[in-house]
C-alpha cells in the first residue's frame, strides 16, 4: 500500500518536446515537491507550482510571494473579501475596489493572471474584470505569487501570477472541517448582516485520495464610516449577494511514482434585486449611496465552472513528466443602469434598459518534462508544451444582440528552461518561449449604445489576425553569505489587448479585424534586481523593477461613458521592501513598503509623457502587521495599511490618502477555535482609492463615488476532527 508521504500536490509544469526523454537516464527524478507539517512549519523548500520548473522557495531570480494557509486563516478571520486578501498580503497589489468587479486592481501597473491549480481564470479577450472571484478562500490551501511580466503560462501575466493552490488531504485517514460565521456592522443594522458556512472531508483510502468541499455565503450590505449604505455598483457588487462554492478532487495512485487527479470546483455568486444606487455628487464630495427598490433589470453575476484532469510520474525514463487537460466556463452578468446605456423599447413603447453578460469558454492542456542531475548534477532542463483555445463573446441579455462578437482565441507556445549552477554559489537561468496565436472574429455590426435595436453603428469586416512572438527570460542568484542572496532577472510576458473593448469600440466605417493595429499583442519586458537576507529569526528582502511596453494599453472614457482601449508607449518602476522579525517563539512582525510610478506616451512621440492613474497604478503603500500567541489557547493578529497621497495630471483625480486598522482574536476551545475579526477597527471615513484616482467619464462620476466600508465585526467559529 502506497504512504501519505507520496508527493499530492497539483503541478503546473506538464508533457514535453520529445528530445528530453532521449537524454541520459544516470539521474533519476527527485522528488522535490517538498513537505509540510500540520502547523505549517516547514520540512523541506516550499516548491512553487507556479514556476514550470518547479523552484523552491527563496531559490529563483525573481521576487515571488508565499501566502500560507495561516495568512489566509488570519486575513478571513477578518474579511471574507477575496480582492481584499489579496491587496493586504501582496506588495504592489491595488487596494480593493470592495466590488465585484475588480477593473484597476492591477499587479505592477499591469494584469495579473490568475489561476486556480494552474487553470487560468482571466479572460483577457474581455477582460470584465472578475478575475479573482472564482474560487471560495476556504477552498484554498495557499496562494503563490510571481511579481512581475512571467511568460511561463502564456497568455496574461504582464504583471505577474497569481495561483490559487487548492486543498489536498492533510494525513491518513478521514478528516473533516466545519466552519460558520457571522458578520455585521457596529450599528448591528439588520441590512448589514451576513453570514457563511463551508464544510470539507478529505482523507485516503488505500490507492485514492479525495477532497470535497462546499460554502455558503450570504452578504448583507455594506455601510461606510459614516453609517450610510456604500452604494451599490451596476457593474458588480459583493454587497447585498450570496456565493456558493462546490468542489470535488479524486486522486489514484498507480504507482509510488505515478498519480492521476480529476479535480472539479463551481463557484457562483448572484447579486441580490432589491436594491438600487442612489447618485452621489463628486464636485460636492457626496458619495453614491443606496437605497431599497427595484433595479431596472436583471441583477449581475459570476458563474464558473472549472474541470482539471492530471497525471504526474515522478520518473518516466529518468524524468519528471506532468500533463493537464482543463476546461473552464465563465459567465459574469452585469447589471442594468438608467444612464443612457442600451435603452430600448418594448412591445407598448416603455423605454427599458439592456445589459450585458460576458460568456468565455476554455479548453486548454499543458505539458512538461524535466530532467535534473544533468552535467555533474549542475544542469536542469524543463520543456514543454501549451494549447489552448478561448472562445469569448458579450451579449446583451434582454435583446440578444452581440455587444461583442464572438471571438475564438487558439494559442500553441513550445518552452525550454534552463537552471545551471555555475559554482555553490552562483546559478544561471534562462529560458525561451515561442509563442504562436490565432484570432477569429466573423464579420459583425457595433452596438449604438444611445438608441433602439433596430439601430446599429458600424460594420466591421471579420478576420484572422495571427500572432508570432519569442519571449525571453534570464536570470542570475548569487548566494554571497549564508545569510545573504543577490539576483537579478528579464522576463517578458505577452498579453492581449481588451479584445472586447477594442471590436465594439470600432467607430469608423471601412474598418476590418485583420489591420485593427488595437489588437495587436502587449509583449512587457521586466527587469529587476533584489537582494534577500535571511537572519534566523529575522528576514528581509528588497527589489526594484521596471516594467516597459513598446505597445501598452491603457482605458480612457468618452463623453459618452464608453471605456476605450488607448495602445501606447507606458514605463513603470518601482520598489517593493518586505520585512519579517520572528522577535520570540510568541511574537512576529510584518513590514512591507512598495513605491511606483509610470507614465505613458499619449501624444505618440515616442516618448512616455502622462503620468499614470489610478487605474493602472497602486498608491504608495506601507503595510505593518503584528501576530502574537499569547499562550496556547489566545492568539491576535493587527494590521495596519497606509495609502499615501499621490498627484496626476488631472487635478481632479487627486488621491487623499487614508490609513486602515484591522484586528482579530482567536481563542483555542475545547472543541474547535473561534474567532473575533474587526476589519476597519477605527471606523475610518474615506472615499476609496479607486473613486478618487480613477478616470470617469462624466455621465458617471456621479453614479460611481464609492466610499469604503467602515467598521465591521466577524464572528467566527472553525472545528476539525
Amino acid at each position: 500500500m502506497p504512504s501519505y508521504q507520496r508527493p499530492r500536490h497539483v503541478r503546473l509544469s506538464l508533457l514535453p518536446l520529445a528530445f528530453l526523454s532521449a537524454l541520459p537516464a544516470t539521474a533519476m527524478a527527485q522528488d522535490t515537491s517538498g513537505s509540510e507539517r500540520a502547523d505549517g512549519n516547514e520540512l523541506d523548500p516550499l516548491v512553487i507550482n507556479a514556476t514550470r520548473n518547479r523552484s523552491s522557495a527563496g531559490e529563483t531570480p525573481h521576487k515571488v510571494t508565499i501566502i500560507d494557509r495561516e495568512q489566509i486563516k488570519q486575513q478571513l478571520a477578518i474579511t471574507q473579501d477575496p480582492s481584499q486578501v489579496l491587496s493586504n498580503l501582496i506588495p504592489s497589489y491595488s487596494p480593493s475596489r470592495q466590488k465585484l468587479n475588480n477593473s484597476g486592481e492591477t499587479f505592477r501597473g499591469r494584469s495579473a493572471l490568475f489561476m486556480v491549480d494552474g487553470v487560468p481564470q482571466s479572460n483577457p479577450l474581455g477582460g470584465g474584470g472578475r478575475d479573482s472571484y472564482t474560487i471560495d478562500l476556504s477552498m484554498v490551501e495557499r496562494i503563490e505569487v510571481i511579481h512581475g511580466a512571467s511568460a511561463e503560462h502564456g497568455l496574461g501575466a504582464t504583471g505577474g501570477i497569481i495561483n490559487y493552490v487548492t486543498k489536498r488531504p492533510e494525513g491518513a485517514g478521514v478528516s473533516q472541517h466545519v466552519g460558520v460565521s457571522l458578520t455585521s456592522d457596529d450599528d448591528f443594522e439588520s441590512e448589514g448582516f451576513g453570514n457563511k458556512v463551508d464544510y470539507r472531508l478529505s482523507g485516503q483510502d488505500g490507492d485514492w485520495d479525495y477532497t470535497v468541499a462546499a460554502s455558503r455565503q450570504k452578504r448583507g450590505v455594506f455601510y461606510d464610516g459614516d453609517d450610510e449604505i456604500v452604494g451599490m455598483a451596476y457593474h458588480g457588487e459583493i454587497q447585498n449577494s450570496e456565493s456558493y462554492d462546490l468542489m470535488a478532487k479524486a486522486g489514484y495512485w498507480i504507482d509510488d511514482n505515478q498519480n492521476v487527479e480529476l479535480s472539479l470546483n463551481h463557484y457562483d455568486l448572484d447579486v441580490d434585486d432589491d436594491y438600487v444606487p442612489v447618485s452621489g455628487d463628486r464636485d460636492a464630495g457626496v458619495p453614491t449611496t443606496a437605497r431599497k427598490g427595484n433595479p431596472d433589470n436583471d441583477p449581475g453575476y459570476n458563474r464558473v465552472t472549472n474541470a482539471r484532469l492530471s497525471y504526474e510520474n515522478s520518473d518516466w525514463l529518468g524524468n519528471e513528466l506532468d500533463a493537464q487537460l482543463y476546461t473552464q466556463r465563465f459567465r459574469a452578468q452585469f447589471g442594468a443602469t438608467g444612464l443612457g446605456s442600451f435603452p430600448y423599447q418594448d412591445d407598448a413603447g416603455n423605454t427599458l434598459f439592456d445589459h450585458t453578460r460576458n460568456e468565455s469558454d476554455k479548453v486548454g492542456a499543458k505539458f512538461s518534462l524535466s530532467r535534473d542531475g544533468l552535467l555533474d548534477d549542475r544542469l536542469k532542463l524543463t520543456t514543454g508544451l501549451d494549447l489552448l483555445q478561448d472562445d469569448t463573446r458579450q451579449q446583451l441579455v434582454k435583446t440578444g444582440r452581440n455587444y461583442v462578437p464572438e471571438s475564438r482565441f487558439r494559442n500553441l507556445a513550445a518552452f525550454l528552461q534552463g537552471d545551471y549552477d555555475l559554482t555553490e554559489s552562483l546559478s544561471l537561468h534562462a529560458g525561451v518561449r515561442q509563442e504562436h496565436a490565432t484570432l477569429n472574429v466573423d464579420d459583425y455590426s457595433t452596438v449604438d449604445r444611445s438608441t433602439s435595436v433596430e439601430n446599429d453603428l458600424v460594420s466591421v469586416e471579420g478576420g484572422n489576425p495571427d500572432f508570432d512572438e519569442t519571449l525571453f527570460n534570464a536570470g542570475i542568484i548569487y548566494q554571497a553569505t549564508d545569510w545573504a542572496q543577490l539576483y537579478a532577472n528579464y522576463s517578458e510576458g505577452f498579453g492581449m489587448p481588451d479584445v472586447g473593448r477594442v471590436l465594439r469600440g470600432v467607430n469608423e466605417p471601412g474598418q476590418d479585424v485583420d489591420t485593427l493595429i488595437d489588437l495587436s499583442p502587449i509583449v512587457t519586458d521586466n527587469r529587476e534586481v533584489g537582494a534577500r537576507f535571511d537572519w534566523d529569526r529575522y528576514g528581509l528582502e528588497l527589489s526594484y523593477y521596471e516594467s516597459n511596453s513598446d505597445l501598452g494599453q491603457r482605458i480612457e472614457p468618452d463623453d459618452q461613458g464608453v471605456y476605450r482601449v488607448q495602445r501606447e508607449k507606458t514605463e513603470i518602476q518601482g520598489v517593493e521592501i518586505t520585512g519579517e522579525a520572528q522577535v520570540n517563539d510568541a511574537h512576529q512582525l510584518r513590514l512591507t513598503y512598495t513605491h511606483a510610478k509610470g507614465k505613458s506616451d499619449t501624444d505618440g512621440d515616442g516618448s512616455v509623457d502622462t503620468k499614470l492613474t489610478g487605474r493602472d497604478l497602486a498608491p504608495d503603500t506601507v503595510k505593518l502587521a503584528w501576530s502574537a500567541a499569547w499562550n496556547d489557547k489566545l492568539s491576535s493578529h493587527l494590521q495596519y495599511s497606509y495609502y499615501r497621497d499621490r498627484s496626476f495630471d488631472d487635478p481632479e483625480l487627486e488621491f487623499d490618502g487614508y490609513g486602515l486598522v484591522d484586528a482579530s482574536l482567536t481563542y483555542q476551545l475545547p472543541m474547535g477555535r473561534a474567532s473575533l475579526g474587526i476589519e476597519n477597527l477605527t471606523d475610518e471615513d474615506y472615499f476609496t482609492y479607486y473613486s478618487q484616482s480613477f478616470p470617469q467619464s462624466p455621465a458617471l462620476e456621479d453614479d460611481l463615488y464609492f466610499k469604503g466600508r467602515g467598521r465591521t465585526f466577524t464572528l467566527s467559529y472553525q472545528l476539525d476532527f
